[in-house]
């Protein structure tokens, strides 16, 4: 690129990326350099950078694309301004920021497809439908590395099969991570993660966005979802929307599902596991919404009191330790983190399993010994009732129990870790003219 490096510094985040400071002709010219992932991968990066390019290329607002460095599998990308989320952000405003990014996203699904083909973009193969295309990419990678009994993901994978998704004749280019940008100054800056992007069924973008605004409120769904009809003159099928939903929220469960049972050195850990404990609460409450089934709650057991106690407690002091080394910081932090997930564990987890094995005594008329020998007994009667789903609405209750007892574990009670933040309801409808609140 020819530019003067000044300084490089790391993001402190799950996937390799470092935030370039440089010069080119006495000008500024920050980049990121975003390398690949370090435990899972849906798309090869070279995938995602030619999806990347294309949208650039076709007036997209996306970060510009600089090149590739193979010496560290990393992309080149124009550093872009702006923040992620809305703080501090009047409504307002907010709602002509969504509403810019609701015009960019039509703009890539209205793309013609041929260009990304050409450049070998994935896309559903004859007969298979553009809908499923990407999950069957992720259950694919997930059966490869599964090593031990998921009865909760089979379960989850039998009903898809039995109530999929369907395209109904819609395929675009779609991002499949959606509700990801930058926005400055009360205007869009950036789409921003284009790794999953690929050939799809355009109403998982609608879908997908739904889970992330937990984190980042973007405003009303069904607004929104007339809006999108209004700028691209389709029609939004709620009833597709609420079964890409479920399909969405096994997406973690699939990518990280193998990466939480055999980490490796990088992996973030316990981001990974409060991900797919998260979506796994949204999964069983998506069931129970669509299926109109009232979800049981858990209460948590008393902490037990035991010798270790002290020494969990210490360890868990001992790593709050402020340093100026941003790096070393943010390791400790991850170690603090799992530290206070084992204290947890330590201080309720075996009454957790207790209570697991007595619903399974419930379900299946015996009781497992082991949680290891729990959860063969489970996935064996979830396979058995794949294919009619006889059993539904006990297996949904049973697992949200079972998904409720994990999120207890994974830190103290009232911590960021341990709190659940469900997604909204289903919008009833898509809303009318009259009610429609856009710039």
């Amino acid at each position: 690129m020819g530019v003067n490096v000044l300084d490089i510094r790391r993001q402190t985040r799950w996937r390799p990326t470092w935030f370039v400071e440089a010069e080119k002709d006495g000008m500024r010219h920050d980049v990121v350099v975003r390398g690949d992932r370090v435990d899972t991968q849906a798309y090869p990066l070279q995938h995602e950078m030619a999806f990347h390019r294309i949208l650039h290329d076709n007036g997209v607002k996306v970060p510009e694309l600089y090149g590739y460095l193979p010496e560290i599998d990393a992309l080149i990308l124009e550093l872009v301004p702006g923040r992620p989320d809305f703080g501090g952000v009047s409504e307002a405003d907010r709602d002509v920021i969504v509403d810019e990014y609701l015009q960019e996203l039509v703009k890539v699904h209205q793309l013609p497809i041929e260009p990304f083909t050409q450049a070998g973009i994935i896309r559903a193969a004859a007969g298979e439908d553009p809908a499923l295309v990407h999950r069957s990419r992720m259950i694919k990678n997930w059966r490869a590395k599964k090593a031990a009994p998921d009865p909760f993901t089979e379960f989850c994978l039998g009903w898809m099969r039995r109530h999929p998704p369907r395209s109904d004749g819609r395929e675009a280019p779609i991002i499949c991570d959606t509700g990801q940008f930058h926005h400055d100054r009360g205007h869009l800056t950036a789409v921003l993660d284009l790794e999953f992007g690929h050939i799809g069924d355009p109403l998982i973008d609608l879908a997908v966005w739904r889970m992330r605004d937990t984190l980042i409120p973007f405003g009303d769904f069904a607004t929104l979802y007339a809006r999108y009809e209004e700028l691209s003159g389709t029609f939004v099928d709620l009833e597709m929307i609420k079964r890409h939903t479920f399909a969405s929220t096994l997406g973690n469960q699939l990518m990280f599902g193998p990466a939480v049972a055999d980490p490796v050195s990088d992996t973030d850990l316990m981001n990974n596991m409060q991900w797919n404990s998260e979506t796994n609460l949204h999964a069983t409450e998506t069931l129970a919404e669509l299926l109109d089934i009232e979800l049981p709650t858990v209460t948590a057991p008393e902490p037990r009191i035991t010798r270790q106690d002290k020494t969990f407690a210490h360890l868990v002091e001992s790593l709050k330790v402020d340093t100026a080394d941003y790096l070393l910081k943010h390791d400790l932090r991850l170690a603090f983190r799992m530290a206070r997930h084992l204290q947890r564990a330590h201080q309720i987890g075996d009454q957790i399993i207790e209570d697991d094995l007595d619903d399974l005594h419930a379900l299946l008329g015996r009781r497992p010994a082991t949680f290891a020998e729990g959860d063969a007994a489970l996935e064996e009667f979830v396979l058995a009732d794949a294919a009619d789903g006889r059993h539904d609405e006990a297996l949904i209750k049973l697992f949200h129990r079972r998904n409720l007892r994990v999120h207890l574990q994974l830190g103290p009670a009232g911590s960021s870790m341990a709190t659940h933040l469900p997604m909204r309801p289903f919008p009833a409808a898509v809303a009318a003219p009259s009610e429609r609140n856009h710039p």
